[in-house]
């Protein structure tokens, strides 16, 4: 079946809490992302939920059976870890089948689902090669044929494609999505790549600290996050966060000032209404894609101090009073700015976000429905 539940997970290492009460369902057939910085929890999780880790409390319900004591080989899932774990000694086609040989299956069974997964892996070819022969992406569909023929209800990945190089992890992103259509299993993949979970999930669990920041679908992570982590974490180059001082509030929108010292302009952001909020300071965000040179319905002016051309993209860093952090800008590579030489931008309010002074949004009260990733990001 494939159905996973996490009830209030906690994990501590002595006196350190690393994972801080958990709680998650996720349905059959679904491919989950877990994503986060380093030592945000989400690989320690994994472990707890293959079983190569023992949670210090909570349960792990796998088809509606808790599993916290069994043996990792008994809760019906197979994991693909970081490091290919090959056999170098061993062919293509017993690396595959080992498990297998471990179950003591038969030849005969062993050769169909062996052959099987090789045909799923385009690896027909190379069964009979040693892993030093092979590239780093069919070393890794080598690994993940081991935990196919396994036959798993769940799989897990632990950050399988950190070891590959740009170009494969674009396609091997493609080829486990194509996996996960045909096999139609429930996956769950941790990564660290903020690309890879937005291009692969049907749901991301963004993690931080050892608890859960926000759970949603890429899209919706992206254009409504809850809080000032997942906004930041979620889209590359992360999210812009201006200082702005609330002038005046309605029932749909709030009236923002964006203060410094030479930078003052008032927006009206699509946010609901809070009470109290007039003369408070909040914080504004607006994604670097979504801002665009010349005039606008908030203008501002920056002075690019490094500007970056990608072919497809032109992305310029400017220096804003008061900020340590840069405010950054993402154009069409046909758009030439240059460093040290100010420039006009402008957003429309419709794309802002509001947060509070604990991070928190703002309900945005804009129809996300009808909004979409610009083709620059």
């Amino acid at each position: 079946m494939g159905q996973l539940s996490l009830k209030n997970i906690v994990k501590t290492f002595g006196i350190i809490e690393v994972v801080k009460g958990v709680s998650l369902d996720v349905h059959e057939g679904e491919f989950i992302v877990f994503v986060g910085p380093s030592g945000c929890g989400k690989s320690t999780l994994l472990r707890m939920i293959a079983g190569l880790e023992h949670t210090t409390g909570g349960d792990i319900v796998i088809d509606g059976k808790r599993v916290n004591d069994l043996a990792p080989v008994k809760r019906g899932i197979a994991m693909v870890f970081q490091s290919y774990a090959l056999y170098p000694h061993m062919t293509v086609y017993e690396n595959i089948a080992f498990p297998l040989r471990v179950e003591k299956a038969s030849e005969a069974v062993i050769r169909e689902k062996v052959e099987a997964a090789a045909a799923i892996l385009h690896l027909d070819k190379q069964l009979q090669q040693k892993p030093g022969n092979l590239s780093g992406g069919q070393r890794q569909r080598v690994a993940i044929g081991r935990a196919i023929v396994r036959q798993p209800e769940i799989f897990l990945f632990d950050e399988p494609l950190s070891n590959l190089d740009a170009a494969l992890r674009a396609d091997m992103r493609i080829e486990l999505t194509r996996l996960h259509k045909q096999l139609g299993a429930t996956m769950v993949y941790v990564t660290h790549d903020q690309v890879e979970a937005m291009t692969m999930a049907d749901r991301i669990v963004v993690l931080n600290g050892g608890y859960i920041a926000q759970v949603g679908a890429p899209l919706a992570l992206y254009h409504k996050p809850e809080n000032t982590f997942v906004a930041g974490f979620i889209g590359n180059p992360r999210m812009n966060f201006l200082p702005v001082r609330v002038q005046s509030v309605s029932d749909d929108a709030i009236t923002v000032d964006l203060y410094g010292q030479s930078l003052s302009v008032e927006v009206d952001v699509p946010a609901a209404k809070r009470d109290g909020l007039i003369g408070t300071d909040v914080s504004l965000g607006i994604r670097p894609e979504h801002i665009r040179l010349g005039a606008g319905t908030a203008t501002m002016s920056i002075t690019p101090v490094v500007v970056e051309h990608l072919g497809q993209q032109t992305i310029g860093y400017a220096a804003i009073p008061g900020r340590e952090e840069h405010f950054c800008v993402v154009l069409n590579g046909t758009q030439m700015i240059t460093a040290d030489q100010a420039v006009d931008v402008s957003f429309e309010t419709r794309d802002c976000h509001v947060f509070d002074a604990e991070g928190q949004a703002f309900e945005r009260t804009v129809d996300l429905s009808t909004m979409t990733v610009p083709t620059v990001v």
